[in-house]
């Protein structure tokens, strides 16, 4: 085990290890579609209604994640497993991104198959009745094949363990997943020893360009093979390599007894071949699954453990520790253990840590919003490598990325939120990087215009000239250098909750000028709001106004909603956008038109804010009711418990944070929203051996109004809670009642709002 990975986890008392949390967790949640009525409204394509989860085996953050496969693709949108295919066709150490909608690259699958060697339709029928699956352990057991495949892993590495039924010859396949047929795989059978690479391919911006790096894995079999070669789909050959060929790989067999186990472990790296060897060294030493298993099931205790939660119902708890595997599982462990890398955006050279981790696949349009906010608090240590992680990929691009994936440029979704990210961070004390540094890249992609190649490679923000020539994106700039084409209204919204981000950092580090007028743009959402209809709306250069006007249709200057959806998305400044509405009633109204219209689309991330915002209103008792129904209704067990995309774990992070009554609304300014928690006592394990306890008094289960919350035995006014006290620990009551009640609805008890601060 990768020891410098478990430091990174908060150190507990051993009394948090009395119950088994691993067994809460479902990973097969998510791999089903969902049948939520939102998702069933509200997405447009088939895959926005799968939460696109996969049951991966590995540890929090891992490099390599292992799932059974029951697709055999590396193809966008398509994971390696759903819950209604009937055949496996393979174990895979693989970089999907969990809950995406975008293609796994640089992977391996290992098929078992016993009997006569196949090296074509091999794929065989297993039952969900006869699997086993864990965050630290897979099972199944392949019948036709009479064999049973185990799997476990640590940060870099696998083990698998067949067993066989029955007295037969066991071939294993060893498959580099090429869907462009440009791998290389080799074997060596007096060493028992597989090794090869799949070289990835960039997504989005340079959508199929080489990333400059590979998938590298290298193998040891337990046993010596007494039957080695190579094959191209039914095509086998008596040789030792195979290169540059579709569907290809080496196989090697074994004859084994009944109830005779053959072991392999495997290592995995970006940087090499030599590098994936060292990292199986490194962290697996052993021919004992069962250790590392152990080993694996003990770190996701800890992990799982950081948050404790209380209550009768059962269900919720899987739920709510199922959410917290998925929301822990990238951004993605990218450096080896000899700190090796491949440099950002290019792959060459291979650069090499001092000290600490090097971290890629930064979901970050989705992750900003909760699942990073919720690493600030668990685990502020790791945060500090996910912002110099970041900062490196600038100073080796030239560039910060908007939304780093693939060890690349993508500028695959809009906004600049790296720079929301990064800022969130600072303000919360969370500075054990180059600020300076990162403060030149985020002030170079807010205010600089890149060269036309450089934009064409995915560099800067998209549509910025517009953006600063009239202060909103216009109609006329369709944004064509983009994946995400036009989306001028929510381009323009997201750019100004960024400003806002920086400007806090630029006033932090006395950047007076920059700090002015940053602010100044942070006010840009205002540019598209259209008052006669009350919200958001494309715009012409010429200020006249796109139409039709289409409230509660996808528009294409709208990112994966609708105006009504999107004209909630002013985070930083709620206040300033009840205002334009015509004050707090008027917001409140807005608020309640889009639930009794059954506008609100929990599936995508834009509205995640949306069911808090009556805490900026005299109405904070409908963030409690209308959370507890989202709760409820959007998030359940089973494979198709997630009401859409869980996009790197942000869906389940929003879960996490509204079960324990708390939520960022706005990440930068680090005040949480306090609603109604699931549970009845939560604990949070706290950096520095600190906790927060979270106790809800109540008469009975139906009571989900707050009546009145003590803090440390204080009466507490606000209806927010600030990340520095969630810091410092202590005891929050909070006291339920079945009825609404007023509590918190003063102006003096809500949130902030950048209109209603004082600079």
């Amino acid at each position: 085990m990768n020891c410098k990975l478990i430091l990174l986890l908060t150190c507990l008392p051993v009394s948090i290890f009395s119950q088994d949390l691993v067994k809460y967790v479902q990973p097969l949640s998510g791999t089903a579609p969902s049948t939520t009525t939102a998702a069933q409204k509200h997405s447009e394509a088939g895959s926005e209604k799968n939460a696109n989860t996969i049951p991966a085996v590995g540890l929090p953050f891992a490099m390599t994640q292992w799932t059974p496969q029951t697709r055999a693709t590396e193809t966008k949108c398509i994971p390696p497993y759903f819950y209604k295919d009937s055949l496996i066709s393979g174990f895979r150490g693989t970089h999907w991104i969990s809950g995406s909608c975008m293609q796994d690259y640089g992977s391996m699958t290992i098929m078992p198959i016993t009997g006569q060697l196949k090296t074509k339709d091999f794929a065989t029928p297993f039952s969900h009745t006869n699997e086993v699956t864990t965050p630290a352990y897979y099972k199944v057991t392949l019948p036709a094949y009479g064999c049973i495949a185990e799997m476990t892993a640590t940060a870099r590495c696998g083990m698998m363990q067949f067993t066989l039924q029955q007295d037969d010859s066991l071939y294993l396949l060893v498959i580099p997943n090429s869907d462009r047929g440009e791998s290389v795989v080799n074997i060596n059978a007096a060493k028992g020893e597989v090794w090869g690479y799949n070289p990835a391919h960039r997504i989005y911006q340079g959508w199929g360009n080489k990333a400059g790096f590979s998938g590298y894995f290298f193998i040891q079999f337990e046993k010596v093979p007494v039957r080695t070669g190579t094959f191209q789909d039914g095509n086998v050959f008596a040789i030792d390599s195979i290169r540059d060929q579709k569907n290809s790989g080496v196989f090697a067999g074994f004859k084994l007894k009944k109830g005779e186990k053959l072991r392999i472990r495997i290592g995995t790296s970006f940087s090499s071949v030599a590098e994936a060897k060292k990292n199986l060294q490194a962290e697996i030493t052993t021919w004992d699954f069962t250790s590392i298993q152990t080993s694996a099931q003990k770190t996701w205790q800890q992990a799982l453990a950081q948050i404790q939660v209380q209550g009768d119902n059962e269900k919720d708890k899987r739920i709510f520790y199922t959410a917290m595997y998925h929301a822990m599982q990238h951004p993605r462990l990218f450096s080896d253990v000899s700190g090796t890398y491949p440099s950002f955006a290019s792959g060459s050279p291979i650069r090499k840590l001092a000290n600490g981790q090097y971290y890629d696949d930064f979901s970050m349009w989705d992750i900003y919003r909760a699942q990073l906010p919720l690493l600030q608090i668990l685990q502020p240590a790791r945060v500090n490598q996910l912002v110099s992680s970041l900062v490196l990929k600038g100073e080796q691009g030239g560039w910060l990325p908007i939304f780093p994936c693939w060890n690349s440029y993508t500028a695959a979704m809009i906004g600049d939120h790296v720079t929301a990210f990064i800022a969130s961070s600072w303000t919360k004390g969370i500075r054990n990087y180059d600020v300076v540094a990162a403060y030149k890249l985020m002030r170079q992609n807010a205010f600089d215009i890149p060269n036309n190649e450089d934009y064409i490679n995915g560099k800067g923000r998209r549509a910025l000239p517009s953006y600063l020539q009239y202060g909103y994106i216009p109609m006329e700039d369709s944004v064509p250098e983009a994946f995400h084409k036009k989306e001028q209204v929510s381009r323009t919204l997201e750019y100004a909750y960024d400003d806002y981000a920086l400007s806090l950092v630029a006033k932090g580090l006395n950047k007076i000028a920059d700090y002015t007028a940053l602010r100044k743009r942070a006010l840009n959402y205002r540019n598209v709001f259209d008052s006669a209809v009350g919200l958001v709306r494309g715009k012409y250069a010429d200020g006249h106004w796109y139409k039709p006007f289409n409230a509660d249709k996808r528009e294409p200057y709208i990112t994966e909603g609708t105006p009504r959806q999107y004209t909630f998305y002013v985070p930083h400044d709620i206040s300033g956008l009840a205002s334009l509405m015509g004050g707090d009633k008027a917001l409140e109204n807005a608020l309640d038109s889009l639930f009794a219209k059954n506008e609100y689309w929990h599936g995508n991330e834009p509205g995640h804010q949306i069911p808090f915002m009556y805490n900026y209103t005299a109405a904070p008792w409908k963030t409690q009711q209308v959370v507890q129904n989202i709760v409820s209704e959007e998030y359940s067990d089973g494979a198709g418990g997630l009401s859409g995309n869980d996009d790197a774990g942000q869906m389940s992070a929003w879960y996490i944070f509204a079960a324990i009554g708390l939520y960022p609304v706005d990440p930068v300014s680090g005040e949480h929203i306090i609603s109604s928690p699931v549970f009845d006592k939560i604990t949070l394990q706290l950096p520095g051996s600190k906790k927060l306890q979270i106790v809800c008094h109540k008469q009975n289960a139906n009571d989900h109004y707050i009546q009145q919350i003590k803090l440390n035995g204080t009466l507490y006014k606000k209806n927010f809670i600030p990340y520095e006290v969630i810091r410092k620990g202590g005891v929050l009551e909070i006291y339920l009642q079945a009825k609404p009640t007023d509590w918190g609805s003063s102006v003096n008890a809500r949130p902030s709002s950048l209109s209603t601060k004082s600079f």
